[in-house]
């Protein structure tokens, strides 16, 4: 016999087994058009055309001033993650999104095992920036493109998150790809496995039932307590969040 579960938040229809597994394999058909949708997505992607961008594009990284080729290491293709910086604000005050994304990037040897490098391509100063990557114990490498962003990001609005993919030919660089906002969920699994669960990512904008947990409205999703979420462990691990910046 179905029924509803009664308490303080809503939940599904309580059912057999068999009526479980029948209503999972209905949606499985959907899940399973949505993989093939999204491999037939990556198949066009692999066919667009690319921009030649000047190799010798300056960037400042551990060893002062480097240029684009450089941050292919060697390798054949370079991921950049271009992170939000806001100068001379506090480690709270810093991109809650971007430190959302890039606290999830660590293993890099399987994308290294494909030719492939990548790196964070802060917007900002490197010195300040380099200490919040240091307080977050990020270990990707990490380069300030503030001085370039008018030729690395043409026609395109700083200061937003974006993923910019590239192909190196000899001493030719090329862009072959970007994505901005919620393409950059390509770096996240956290959302991805809330996804999942019967409540999601508990968002306003999800098409949830009523009753079903939702942040409050107007509250900013990356933060808890007034910092990106992901510097609380940080904190709690002892690291130290001054950036050298002083307040604003």
């Amino acid at each position: 016999m179905e029924h509803t579960m009664r308490n303080e938040l809503g939940a599904p229809n309580i059912v057999g087994r068999s009526t479980f597994q029948a209503e999972l394999d209905t949606l499985r058909v959907r899940e399973k058009a949505h993989t093939r949708e999204g491999d037939g997505i990556a198949a066009a992607r692999r066919r667009l055309p690319m921009v030649e961008i000047d190799g010798a594009t300056p960037l400042i990284g551990e060893r002062g001033a480097v240029t684009l080729l450089d941050a292919f290491e060697g390798r054949r293709m370079l991921i950049a993650y271009y992170f939000m910086w806001y100068t001379g604000h506090p480690a709270p005050g810093q991109c809650e999104g971007c430190t959302l994304y890039t606290s999830q990037v660590r293993e890099l040897s399987y994308i290294h095992s494909r030719d492939v490098t990548y790196a964070t391509f802060c917007q900002g100063p490197y010195e300040e920036s380099l200490r919040y990557r240091k307080f977050m114990g990020w270990e990707m490498p990490w380069y300030s493109a503030q001085d370039s962003l008018d030729t690395l990001l043409a026609g395109r609005e700083a200061n937003t998150m974006y993923i910019v993919c590239y192909l190196r030919q000899g001493s030719n660089v090329f862009e072959t790809y970007w994505t901005t906002r919620r393409g950059v969920e390509a770096m996240d699994n956290s959302y991805r496995l809330l996804d999942l669960t019967v409540y999601g990512r508990q968002e306003t904008w999800e098409d949830s039932p009523a009753g079903w947990p939702q942040r409050v409205k107007g509250t900013k999703d990356y933060r808890t307590d007034g910092r990106p979420t992901a510097q609380w462990s940080r904190l709690r691990a002892g690291y130290s969040d001054d950036l050298g910046t002083g307040t604003l």
